[in-house]
């Protein structure tokens, strides 16, 4: 209810898409297409900065990835849910932080995904009808293309549970705006090592991703509408040990362009 769209600008460039902000029973909420409205953005493409950055500038205090994947584990079956807790960044070409020009920070990710977060996203998944899976390593490709079978079966043999392709570097940018992040990820596939099991095609991604829509929508509902997070995280402190320029070093341009990120700190 009570819709809005944000054409929003940041020092990044643009976000894929207008933030559509509303009210969702009562609770103000924004949805944000990071492939773009029709999908036309390829992973590898998308503004991943200006995405997180144009949603820190409104107010978003956390953000819920959902997105597909492909399964490494034979439990983790199509049509189920996974709430990872770990993640490992395999992408190449993508701008991955906020911190460049003259302002360094390390920022600890340890935990990638929000801890308390992820536990409701979790919680609020179980409330429907759906199956689920709490916890599980999520290893981020390039893409667009899928995997080869021998690559698949390297990731399965160091441990990784499912397999994307926008999760990195979207969490990392996040722990650097202090924004909690967690990810509902549906398991569209067996990724490509599962020899009984055709090869992973993309009507396959969107066909069970359509069959999930309205167990996401209800997730999401109920996550929105019920008795909040529960337990405390360092995610909105996030940089206050992360920066390291001293400021007799500091680029005052760039520290000026990242002031929403910094001003406390600065």
């Amino acid at each position: 209810e009570d819709v809005q769209h944000i054409d929003a600008e940041t020092p990044f460039g643009k976000p894929s898409a207008p933030i559509v902000v509303g009210k969702l029973d009562d609770r103000p909420v924004a949805f944000l297409a990071r492939h773009g409205e029709g999908h036309f953005i390829s992973p590898s493409e998308v503004n991943y900065r200006a995405n997180i950055y144009a949603l820190k500038s409104i107010g978003v205090e956390r953000i819920l990835s959902i997105t597909a994947c492909g399964s490494l584990r034979e439990d983790y079956e199509p049509g189920d849910f996974v709430v990872p807790d770990q993640l490992v960044d395999l992408t190449k070409g993508r701008s991955r932080t906020f911190f460049e020009d003259g302002l360094v920070a390390h920022v600890s990710v340890a935990d990638p995904f929000c801890p308390p977060f992820a536990e409701a996203v979790f919680n609020a998944v179980q409330q429907t009808e759906a199956r689920v899976h709490q916890s599980g390593t999520f290893v981020t490709i390039e893409g667009p293309r899928f995997s080869t079978r021998a690559e698949s079966n390297i990731y399965r043999s160091w441990g990784m549970s499912i397999i994307g392709m926008t999760t990195s570097p979207e969490a990392f940018l996040a722990r650097e705006a202090e924004v909690c992040y967690a990810a509902m990820a549906h398991v569209t596939d067996y990724d490509v090592w599962h020899i009984s099991e055709e090869p992973v095609t993309a009507e396959m991604v969107i066909k069970t991703i359509a069959q999930n829509t309205r167990a996401a929508q209800d997730a999401i509902r109920f996550l929105v509408t019920g008795d909040g997070i529960k337990g405390e995280c360092e995610c909105n402190d996030a940089l206050a040990s992360a920066l390291t320029t001293h400021p007799d070093a500091l680029n005052p341009e760039t520290a000026d362009r990242l002031s929403l990120l910094v001003g406390k700190y600065l």
